[in-house]
């Protein structure tokens, strides 16, 4: 399936790629952190306690998907999943019970995002709006 991003761009989804990001655990759970919120692999990293570079690599195979859009200041790089996704991923999510992990992550994003102004990272500022009320 292809999409036409732009005229200048052409993305080819995979979806044989998009359920291989989306089936594994903790890909589902940055793939939760990020639908609401732009954040960089640091603070992914905190928010999940696990080492940056699990979080990286985790990243990159939900970004080969064509799941996310991201945002470059200065040495870091925000990530969100992209706006047209969130519908599929709420599909995906269903009516069913949220994992016991999810409500801890949320608890853990919060408290990282209410210090990122005193943080090592800047925040993002094309990507900085909240989407709460559209969360998976």
């Amino acid at each position: 399936m292809t999409r036409i991003v732009d005229t200048r761009k052409v993305v080819t989804i995979s979806p044989v790629e998009v359920c291989r990001a989306l089936g594994d655990a903790t890909r589902w759970r940055i793939v939760r952190l990020v639908a609401q919120d732009a954040l960089c692999v640091c603070e992914l990293a905190e928010i999940l306690g696990m080492p940056q570079s699990s979080v990286s690599s985790h990243v990159q195979i939900i970004r080969r998907a064509g799941l996310l859009e991201s945002e470059k200041c200065e040495k870091w790089t925000y990530f969100r999943i992209e706006s047209k996704y969130l519908k599929l991923l709420r599909l995906l999510k269903g009516e069913g019970a949220e994992e016991p992990q999810w409500a801890s992550d949320d608890k853990n994003a919060a408290a990282r995002l209410a210090v990122r102004a005193g943080s090592c990272c800047p925040g993002p500022k094309r990507l900085a709006k909240s989407r709460k009320t559209e969360s998976v």
